[in-house]
C-alpha cells in the first residue's frame, strides 16, 4: 500500500465528518480573528487605542501590532509544529483553538486608551502576541488532520473545507462589524460597539473546543507511528532550509498571504481614511466576496482533484498579475459607481485571494514527508505570513504615504503573485501522493 506498511488506523465516515468540522471551525476562528482586528484596525482603532495620531500613522501603527501577532506565529509554529509531529495533530490542535479563542474573545474587555493610557494599546499587543502563538500552528495542524483523513481522488475537495473555515470567519466578522456599523451610530461605536464582535467569537471557541476534545487522532500519524519503532527525528533548522519542497512552498504561501494582508487588510483602511470612502463599502464588498466564495474554494478544490494542483496555481497567479492594475484603478476611483468598484473588489479578492488559499492546505500537506509534515507546513506557512502579511501592510502605509499615492499597493500585488507563479512553476506535481512517505516531494 505504501513505503512504510499498511496503516492499521483506519478512520470512518463520521470520523472524517468530525476532522472536516473541526479543521473548519478552527480555521473559522483564526480568520474571524483575522478579520475582526484587521477591519477594527482599519476602521476604528485609531479613536480607540491611537487617538493622539494622525491618520496615516494611526493606520501604520495599527498594522504594526497586527504584525507583531505575526512575528508571535512563526514561533507558535516551530513549537507547535514539533509537538504536533511528536505527540499527535489533536492534542496540539486542541491548545491552540484554546488560546487563540480566549485571546481573540479578551480583546474585546481591553480598557481604552481614554481609560488607561499607554497600557491600552500594549496589552492589545500583549494579547495578538498569546493569540500569534496559537495561530501559528491552528491552521497547517488543520490542513495536516485533514488532508491525512481525507482519501485519495478527493482530497483537494474535502481539504477545500479549511479553506472555506478562512471564508466563514472572513464572512462572519464583516457581517458583524456590518452590522455593529449599520445598527450604532459612532459614538455608541466607539463608547462600547467595538467590543461586541470579540465577545461574539466565544460562541465559536466554545463549540471547536468541544469538537475537539472528541475527535480521533490523524490515521496517517498514527499508522506511521504504528510500523516505525524508531523514536522520532525532528527536522532541524538547517535541514529545513536546504529543502527544496520548504521554499516552495513558502513562495506558494508568500504569494498568497500577501496578497490577502493588502486587500483584506491595507485597502479597506486605506479606502477609508486616506481617500475617505465610506466604511460600509469595503466591509460590504468584502463580505459578498466570502459569499462568491463558498462556491470558488469548493470549485478549485474540485478542479485540483481532477487536474493535479499545479496548473490551477498558475492560471491563478498569471491572472492575478494581469488584473492587479485594472481592478485596483477602479476601486480607488470615486468616479465610479459604488457597485462597480465593489465588483472590483470582489473580483481580485476571489482570484488573488480566496482562489490561492482553496489550493494552498492540501498542496503543502502533500509536499512535506510524514515525519516532519507539522513542523514544515507550520513554518512555511509563518515564514511566507511573517512577512508577506505581518509587514505587508505596514510596509504598504509607508511607501503610499511617501509617494501619496495608491500605486505601490498594485506593486506589491504583482511581486507576491510572481512569487507565487514561480513557486507554482518549480513544483512538483502532488496530486494523490502517498502521505504515509516519510520523504519530501521535492528533493
Amino acid at each position: 500500500m505504501n513505503n512504510i506498511g499498511k496503516i492499521k488506523c483506519e478512520r470512518n465516515a463520521s470520523d472524517l465528518v468530525k476532522a472536516a468540522v473541526s479543521g473548519w471551525l478552527g480555521t473559522a476562528l483564526e480568520f474571524m480573528d483575522f478579520q475582526l482586528y484587521s477591519l477594527g484596525a482599519a476602521l476604528v482603532f485609531r479613536e480607540i487605542f491611537f487617538p493622539e495620531q494622525s491618520a496615516i500613522m494611526a493606520l501604520i501603527l495599527a498594522m504594526g501590532t497586527y504584525g507583531a501577532g505575526y512575528i508571535a506565529r512563526i514561533v507558535g509554529a516551530f513549537i507547535f509544529g514539533r509537538m504536533g509531529d511528536a505527540i499527535g495533530r489533536k492534542k496540539v490542535l486542541f491548545i491552540t483553538i484554546t488560546m487563540m479563542g480566549i485571546c481573540t474573545t479578551l480583546i474585546g474587555v481591553l480598557p481604552t486608551y481614554a481609560q488607561v493610557g499607554i497600557l491600552a494599546p500594549l496589552m492589545l499587543v500583549l494579547l495578538r502576541i498569546v493569540q500569534g502563538l496559537g495561530a501559528g500552528a491552528e491552521i497547517s495542524g488543520a490542513g495536516t488532520m485533514l488532508a491525512e483523513y481525507a482519501p485519495i481522488g478527493k482530497r483537494g475537495t474535502i481539504s477545500s473545507l479549511v479553506a472555506m473555515g478562512t471564508n466563514c470567519g472572513t464572512l462572519s466578522a464583516t457581517a458583524i462589524w456590518a452590522i455593529t456599523f449599520f445598527l450604532l451610530d459612532k459614538q455608541q461605536l466607539i463608547a462600547w460597539g467595538w467590543r461586541v464582535p470579540f465577545l461574539v467569537s466565544a460562541i465559536v471557541m466554545i463549540f471547536a473546543i468541544w469538537l475537539r476534545m472528541n475527535l480521533k487522532e490523524s490515521p496517517v500519524f498514527d499508522g506511521v507511528n504504528d510500523v516505525n519503532i524508531q523514536p522520532i527525528k525532528h527536522i532541524s533548522l538547517v535541514e529545513m532550509i536546504k529543502s527544496k519542497s520548504f521554499w516552495l512552498a513558502t513562495g506558494l504561501r508568500f504569494g498568497q498571504a500577501g496578497n490577502s494582508g493588502l486587500i483584506q487588510t491595507f485597502l479597506a483602511g486605506y479606502l477609508v481614511q486616506a481617500l475617505l470612502f465610506e466604511k460600509g463599502t469595503p466591509t460590504d464588498a468584502l463580505m459578498i466576496s466570502s459569499i462568491v466564495g463558498f462556491i470558488t474554494i469548493p470549485f478549485l478544490g474540485w478542479l485540483s482533484d481532477k487536474i493535479g494542483r499545479r496548473i490551477p496555481y498558475i492560471i491563478l497567479t498569471v491572472s492575478s498579475i494581469i488584473l492587479a492594475y485594472p481592478m485596483l484603478s477602479i476601486v480607488v476611483d470615486k468616479s465610479h459607481s459604488v457597485s462597480t468598484i465593489m465588483l472590483c473588489l470582489i473580483i481580485i479578492h476571489n482570484i488573488a485571494v480566496l482562489g490561492l488559499f482553496a489550493l494552498e492546505n492540501i498542496t503543502m500537506a502533500e509536499m512535506f514527508g510524514a515525519r516532519n509534515r507539522f513542523t514544515q507546513m507550520a513554518i512555511s506557512k509563518e515564514a511566507g505570513g511573517l512577512i508577506a502579511v505581518g509587514f505587508g501592510p505596514l510596509l504598504a502605509g509607508i511607501f503610499c504615504n511617501i509617494v501619496n499615492d495608491w500605486w505601490p499597493i498594485v506593486v506589491m500585488i504583482i511581486v507576491y503573485s510572481c512569487i507565487g507563479l514561480i513557486s507554482a512553476i518549480f513544483m512538483p506535481e502532488v496530486k494523490d501522493r502517498d502521505l504515509s512517505d516519510l520523504n519530501d516531494a521535492a528533493l
